[in-house]
């Protein structure tokens, strides 16, 4: 799963390995450190919603965890204080998901990360989470 983890990566690591709700959707930790994580999913059947196409929930889901990653690389425990999704194209049954978040800015106890949600070279998603450090 985690083939080169960055020096930062240990926190992240450690908080993904408990993560009962994404492992329980499959989600792969494939990278993390210094404000950076990457982290891919295959839509099941049990996503797909009544347009036959996947829930955005799930999508929102895949892209929120990589931005936890990220901006948890750093240590300090730190949660989502907010965030958006822009959905660029459907998603169907058996696409392989990868979400990979970037730090844009950290001030204080606050932060930005964007998370691109890619199928191959086509991106899906968009997403931009706001963080906030709580220890």
């Amino acid at each position: 799963m985690l083939s080169s983890p960055g020096p930062a990566a240990g926190p992240a690591v450690i908080m993904f390995s408990a993560d009962r709700a994404s492992k329980g959707l499959g989600m792969e930790l494939l990278e993390a450190g210094e404000g950076r994580a990457v982290v891919r999913m295959r839509v099941a059947q049990t996503m797909i919603n009544g347009h036959g196409i996947a829930h955005g929930g799930f999508v929102f889901t895949l892209a929120d965890t990589a931005f936890a990653c990220a901006c948890n690389s750093h240590g300090p425990v730190t949660v989502a204080a907010g965030a958006d999704i822009s959905f660029l194209r459907p998603v169907r049954e058996g696409d392989v998901l990868v979400a990979t978040a970037t730090e844009r800015v950290v001030t204080g106890r606050s932060g930005i990360y964007d998370v691109t949600v890619s199928r191959g070279e086509e991106v899906v998603a968009e997403f931009r989470g706001r963080s906030r450090t709580v220890e």
